[in-house]
């Protein structure tokens, strides 16, 4: 369920992009500012080119803004051009991030998939594995964790894709197009299952989609046009 308490899962702030300068200036974002709670699933929608991944990318420290403020679960942590933590650090520890693509690793099988996430992040071989088969299972497809990537299904795929983003018990996950490859029925799953994940696990959950036909699974819904971001719903 969505938690009302005072501090956002994420918090940002009158986010600017540009990109170039003089005549070849683009501006991504234009003063976008957007609270997500804790257990909230939202969607981004908006055509190509409407500034959706580039906010994305910015909210997950990937592409930080010109300008603007980030804070996560109460940490302020990008104030303007100036990162406040160790942006590559706190993405391993509290974000996670689940693409149209599931990108796993093909030499590695689904436990490992999920795995590496957390050894990352310097937890034993042991209790990586553990929490690896936990959320495999959870996601239905620990019959699948001895599998490689390449004999998964794409929406297999994608579960175990969501399996490493949940790893570290992300405070918010940032999902970009990800059931852009699957098809409708698969795709709806994909989304539902994003529903399920932030109601129960307590993360924020933020979708960029352009598929309208599920966006019932969404608490909040959220346009994009021209770098500019209003509220659908």
């Amino acid at each position: 369920m969505k938690d009302s308490s005072p501090t956002p899962a994420i918090e940002a702030i009158h986010l600017t992009k540009i990109y170039g300068g003089g005549n070849t200036e683009v501006i991504a974002l234009q003063d976008v500012s957007l609270r997500v709670e804790k257990g909230e699933v939202v969607a981004l929608l908006g055509p190509s080119g409407a500034g959706k991944s580039t906010l994305l990318t910015a909210l997950g420290l990937i592409n930080p803004p010109t300008s603007g403020r980030i804070v996560i679960g109460g940490q302020p942590v990008l104030d303007a051009e100036q990162p406040l933590v160790d942006l590559r650090a706190f993405r391993r520890r509290h974000l996670g991030f689940v693409f149209q693509k599931a990108n796993l690793i093909p030499f590695l099988n689904a436990t490992e998939n999920v795995q590496v996430a957390l050894e990352i992040n310097d937890q034993s071989p042991r209790k990586s594995r553990e929490r690896a088969m936990e959320l495999l299972d959870y996601l239905g497809v620990a019959d699948r964790a001895h599998h490689y990537p390449d004999t998964l299904s794409g929406g297999q795929q994608q579960r175990v894709a969501v399996a490493r983003a949940l790893a570290n018990r992300p405070q918010l996950i940032l999902a970009d197009e990800p059931t852009a490859a699957l098809d409708s029925h698969r795709g709806r799953q994909v989304m539902e299952l994003f529903r399920r994940v932030a109601h129960e696990q307590g993360a924020a959950v933020i979708v960029v989609t352009h598929d309208h036909r599920a966006l019932d699974v969404f608490d909040r819904t959220f346009n994009m046009e021209d770098g500019r971001l209003s509220s659908a719903s």
